[in-house]
């Protein structure tokens, strides 16, 4: 009998919007649910490999694309719904048409800060614990103008192998991933325009954040009064949060746990035994 669990793509309205998901249901599970959230000008097929790891261990695993990127839809109003606040909303929305009452949140950069604004508000008492991977309450000044300068004019080629390429460069900081992983994250956030070129699949448009939202990232206060246990992964070499961040991090709010992650910058990919095992363990905890 085969065992391995097979991922669903759906979609749902939330907030009037439509969100597309991958959802990870196990064949054996486990009565546990994580939701797993990509960062910002990806997709939510990069937690395939966590997505595909939990699952086999029992959990169900939903996958979302946040608005503006993979297969959900495009926001008609940039500037009122390309923020946390809106993201959190679109969020709830989600696990309540899911019925999830209890689960645990994963989240990669942008993923984690949408994370700590639903774990502080909106789905205070419903996440049980929170996975930060990269992000912390106060990003790097030098990095938020590096993303803005590449996610605002996103790059196109003629060919999916020069995509890639490109992909292999410019993500160079997650780490280790396999050809077939790189192949992946590439065929995954592509979009043909309207001349065959091929560049990133999501909404330029999104980086109007940084613009319209100048401090949606200053997120102290709402650190702060999260009151459930929070697992922050940081790469050795991140740009975006600095070590003296997470060392605060550990002092104060959540008194977060956390974890180096050598070989890596912004942000591991969580797709290695090592940060798969970091993650199944923390989540683990809460069942002991």
């Amino acid at each position: 009998m085969n065992t391995s669990p097979i991922p669903q793509s759906r979609y749902l309205a939330c907030e009037g919007r439509e969100i597309h998901f991958m959802d990870w249901v196990p064949a054996t599970p486990n009565g546990s649910t994580v939701v797993a959230w990509h960062g910002l000008a990806r997709t939510g097929r990069d937690m395939d490999p966590l997505a595909a790891h939990l699952a086999s261990l029992g959990y169900r695993v939903v996958c979302p694309d946040t608005i503006g990127r993979g297969l959900s839809q495009w926001s008609p109003d940039p500037k009122a719904e390309y923020c946390l606040d809106f993201y959190a909303r679109i969020a709830t929305a989600l696990v309540d048409q899911l019925k999830l009452e209890r689960f645990f949140w994963v989240g990669t950069s942008m993923g984690g800060a949408i994370g700590m604004v639903c774990a502080a508000g909106p789905l205070h008492g419903r996440i049980q614990q929170l996975v930060l991977n990269d992000i912390g309450p106060r990003l790097a000044d030098a990095a938020v103008e590096r993303i803005r300068s590449y996610a605002g004019h996103p790059a196109a080629f003629d060919t999916i192998g020069e995509l890639e390429t490109y992909f292999r460069t410019v993500y160079k900081p997650y780490g280790f991933l396999t050809d077939a992983q790189w192949t992946l994250l590439t065929e995954s956030s592509a979009r043909r325009l309207p001349d065959g070129r091929v560049t990133p699949h999501y909404d330029p448009a999104m980086v109007q954040q940084f613009v319209h939202h100048p401090e949606d990232y200053s997120l102290w206060d709402t650190y702060d009064r999260i009151d459930i246990p929070v697992l922050c992964l940081r790469g050795a070499e991140s740009d975006l949060l600095r070590a003296d961040t997470a060392e605060a991090m550990r002092e104060r709010g959540p008194r977060a746990q956390v974890v180096t992650i050598a070989g890596c910058g912004h942000a591991p990919a969580l797709n290695v035994p090592e940060q798969l095992g970091l993650v199944q363990r923390f989540l683990a905890d809460a069942n002991a």
